[in-house]
């Protein structure tokens, strides 16, 4: 995908708060979007939805002025050939093999073969999607952070087949999308930032069940340390900050004693048979109202928008 950006378009099938918020960075980079939504509930709020994120966007001075409104650039519809013209479609639908699938099919079956088609995926290994297309070659993952257009972040997963060619120019496009991209060469299984996060849950929660350590604890102790750096430096940054010799002796006493479980956390599983799904439903590891769900929500809200700003003072460190 080479050649100016604001000629180039760029399709998102699958409307959700992830799939809207990525679509909304497209927007404001310059692309024309075409937005895909299959379900009707969600198509019905398609535009309601872009509309709130590109609203965002303004907010944190990412719509510069000239450009115009970025949701004119924008064509939302429910139907697969109105991909046709696409140099670049990602599929960010159900967490679901089959979905996917099928999802990516249908989008195969109505593009060209030089455009490109990615899936915002974050447990699905690329390989085993890819292995499904016509051209394996021109499939890669793209692995964004919520809400997209508020983080540098964003993960760039190549398959067995990926052209790698290819890889590297979505790369230079992520500078244009506002992103840092992290190019992850071979397909495993969690890609990097799952793979990390993974093994903090795993302790974080092996230290619960053994009673080692509550829930409120353990939050605290990543919100008032961790949370208090990790944006300013990385956690090998920190490292060479503190001293690799104040590691070398907590590394060789610690790991010894932390958890190598490979079972799913016995409060993670009876939340699964209770259909728990946190502040979404009100039934999570924590207890919520309605209202304590807004309030989380236009809290992370804020604090993106914030986090946001500190980060992109940092790039130039």
């Amino acid at each position: 995908m080479k050649g100016n950006p604001h000629e180039k378009t760029i399709a998102v099938v699958g409307l959700g708060l992830m799939g809207s918020s990525i679509a909304a960075n497209f927007l404001i980079a310059g692309h024309k979007v075409v937005g895909l939504e299959p379900m009707d509930d969600e198509f019905r709020r398609s535009e309601s939805r872009m509309r709130q994120h590109v609203a965002s966007c303004v907010e944190l001075g990412l719509v510069k002025d000239g450009d115009g409104d970025p949701m004119d650039r924008l064509h939302l519809t429910q139907e697969y050939a109105d991909l046709k013209t696409a140099d670049l479609v990602l599929e960010s639908v159900l967490e679901d093999f089959g979905v996917k699938t099928e999802v990516m099919r249908r989008v195969e079956d109505q593009v060209s073969p030089e455009c490109i088609i990615a899936s915002n995926t974050s447990a699905i290994p690329i390989t085993a999607l890819q292995d499904q297309l016509r051209i394996p070659c021109r499939f890669l993952g793209l692995h964004w952070a919520e809400p997209a257009y508020a983080s540098n972040y964003l993960e760039i997963i190549c398959g067995d087949h990926t052209d790698a060619t290819m890889a590297q120019s979505i790369q230079v496009y992520g500078a244009n999308w506002g992103k840092d991209p992290v190019l992850v060469r071979k397909d495993i299984r969690g890609f990097v930032t799952n793979r990390l996060m993974y093994a903090v849950y795993r302790e974080g929660l092996a230290l619960l069940e053994k009673g080692e350590a509550d829930l409120e604890s353990l939050d605290k102790a990543f919100r008032y340390d961790i949370g208090s750096w990790m944006t300013v430096m990385g956690v090998f940054q920190r490292m060479d900050y503190l001293g690799i010799d104040h590691f070398a002796g907590l590394t060789k006493n610690t790991f010894p004693s932390l958890s190598n479980s490979d079972e799913v956390p016995a409060v993670m599983q009876k939340l699964v048979r209770e259909k728990g799904r946190g502040i979404h439903n009100q039934n999570g590891l924590y207890e919520y109202t309605e209202s304590d769900a807004s309030s989380w929500r236009a809290a992370f809200e804020k604090f993106s928008s914030d986090i946001y700003q500190i980060s992109e003072e940092m790039k130039s460190k």
